[in-house]
């Protein structure tokens, strides 16, 4: 399996090489990869309507993903109030109002995409034994893409080692997450490796769901994407919340989507000093996300 994981990670490093100055460019790619995500998730939707047994695949699918978000969010809010403890964190409160709503609409409509492929699926008689190859096809694109966004998104080398509270929010993250994937596959009985990959998605929904889809089948593939969905959608909800008394709380439980969609929600309610911790951490998430599943998954 490692040799099939260099051949997917390889386009994520090729692309992290590739400078790009032309801000055009860069929106053209950044478009581009919102729209093969889209399409990735609407394969993901036809893959689960090959599944023999469907609503018994179903039913895995929500157990998995329940589990795994329970139990990685109780280690992580149980660890993340004891780092705004010893490194504390000054906020500032904003009285603009947080479109919370339309940013969860955001999250929801991909959900709608992956049950679009679903019903397509199960109600038109077309074969669907193109969709994995054309999936696998797209993700590499669609990596490559992302190792050039990675690349360009104005963090320095210099600029993430200083910030060491951006660093601590990653590493408890990290390590709380992983405890919480074992738990969920001591519970779930499974693997111990299909658990630290489950939980090393970090809140990124569209591109965990891609990966464990490819590497271990839709059944895993949709229970990642739900999982790191539902946290997302959760963060957007608790960061108001926490942010003001746990910053670091706050800021962590947004994982890799702190650095992008949670930013402006951060930066309403905590103030700007919020942002470097949420841009480094968030960066550190989303660069390990590729990385540590592929791994996981081929061990």
């Amino acid at each position: 399996m490692l040799p099939g994981m260099l051949y997917i990670f390889l386009p994520l490093v090729v692309g992290y090489f590739i400078t790009i100055k032309k801000a055009s460019l860069l929106e053209k790619i950044n478009r581009s990869t919102s729209h093969l995500v889209f399409v990735i998730l609407g394969l993901m939707g036809l893959s689960l309507a090959a599944l023999d047994n469907l609503s018994s695949n179903l039913n895995q699918i929500l157990l998995l993903a329940v589990t795994f978000f329970f139990c990685i969010g109780i280690f992580n809010l149980l660890a993340l109030p004891l780092l705004d403890k010893v490194l504390k964190t000054k906020t500032e409160q904003h009285k603009r109002e947080v479109p919370i709503s339309a940013m969860a609409m955001e999250s929801i409509k991909l959900v709608f995409v992956v049950g679009g492929g679903l019903i397509l699926g199960l109600v038109l008689p077309i074969p669907l034994d193109w969709v994995d190859p054309a999936s696998e096809g797209i993700l590499l694109i669609l990596l490559f893409l992302i190792g050039i966004q990675l690349r360009n998104s104005g963090m320095t080398l210099k600029q993430i080692i200083l910030n060491k509270k951006g660093l601590g929010v990653a590493l408890i993250v990290i390590v709380t997450s992983w405890l919480g994937g074992l738990l969920a596959a001591w519970i779930l009985d499974l693997p111990y490796n299909y658990g630290l990959a489950m939980a090393s998605g970090f809140g990124w929904y569209s591109l965990a769901g891609i990966l464990m889809g490819d590497a271990l089948g839709p059944v895993y593939g949709g229970a990642s994407f739900m999982l790191e969905l539902s946290r997302e959608l959760v963060a957007i909800i608790l960061i108001p919340l926490l942010i003001a008394r746990y910053p670091l709380t706050a800021i962590g439980y947004g994982g890799a989507t702190s650095m992008d969609f949670t930013l402006p929600i951060i930066q309403t309610t905590g103030g700007v000093k919020c942002v470097p911790i949420a841009i480094v951490s968030g960066f550190i998430l989303s660069l390990l996300v590729p990385i540590l599943m592929l791994f996981f998954v081929a061990l």
